[in-house]
């Protein structure tokens, strides 16, 4: 029997368990690749019965001013930082995977560009979740803030308004982000940390671009301009407003214009 992946995205969306997760996201990669899973664009999928999203009792949530800070010099310190983008990450394993089943009738690109950023993503959690486990510690040792997933869960109306806030402005900090923190690391002589992140900055470019394009795409098919729609839609859904450093070089890889840039004042 041939499966369909946005059914099938919506049963690893709700999956709480983080390894059961990210080894049935990879999965569902791997079959689709083989041609084991088809796409229907259309499909009108109900989700009443599922959770949304699947995670697990822990790590505790909490407001993002509760989330303690702790020095890199110490093992524990650097522990609660990676298991904070280990978090992220596997958030955005369940954004991703919500991108694929929500919305319809797009085109086949489309759903196989989420698909990667899933598997991607559940790699990503498995690097930083692999080193928590080498220094004694596992995701949901710490509390976690849900930032990510409360702009996922305001944009479950709109195709566009999720491309907009979710790569384009939530993922998109993680390429500003990740510099600093690699050089903290680095000063703490945690090289295996520093090779790990660079790994996941690399990829995330990648994904930002993917939500640039399809953020474009939409645009074009409504015949919206690009600039004026994000702003339209940072201020509609209340964005959180971007702030420096900026990682110039890695936004224009990821496929923000010049124009886009300078719209949000960021500079090279």
């Amino acid at each position: 029997m041939t499966l369909e992946l946005r059914a099938q995205a919506l049963q690893c969306l709700s999956l709480n368990d983080p390894d059961t997760k990210c080894q049935a996201v990879k999965a569902l990669r791997e079959q689709y690749l083989q041609g084991q899973v088809k796409i229907a664009p259309t499909e009108k999928i109900n989700s009443d019965t599922i959770q949304i999203p699947g995670r697990p009792e822990k790590p505790l949530l909490v407001n993002p001013g509760l989330v303690k800070r702790r020095s890199m010099v110490t093992e524990e310190g650097r522990a609660v930082l990676i298991h904070a983008l280990a978090h992220i990450e596997f958030n955005a394993i369940n954004l991703a995977l919500d991108a694929i089943w929500r919305f319809e009738g797009l085109p086949q690109d489309y759903y196989e560009d989420w698909l990667k950023v899933a598997s991607e993503e559940a790699y990503h959690f498995q690097l930083l979740n692999g080193y928590l486990g080498s220094q004694g510690f596992s995701y949901g040792d710490f509390p976690a803030h849900n930032s990510l997933w409360e702009m996922v869960s305001k944009t479950t109306d709109s195709i566009l308004a999720r491309m907009a806030l979710v790569p384009r402005t939530m993922e998109s900090r993680g390429l500003d982000a990740l510099p600093p923190i690699q050089e903290k690391l680095e000063q703490a002589h945690d090289h295996e940390a520093v090779r790990l992140l660079q790994i996941i900055l690399n990829d995330e470019v990648g994904h930002v671009e993917i939500g640039n394009r399809w953020f474009n795409y939409e645009c074009q098919r409504q015949q919206l301009d690009p600039i004026q729609a994000y702003a339209n839609l940072a201020q509609q859904y209340e964005a959180p407003k971007l702030r420096g450093p900026f990682n110039y070089a890695a936004r224009k890889a990821a496929g923000f214009t010049d124009a886009e840039l300078e719209a949000l004042d960021i500079k090279a």
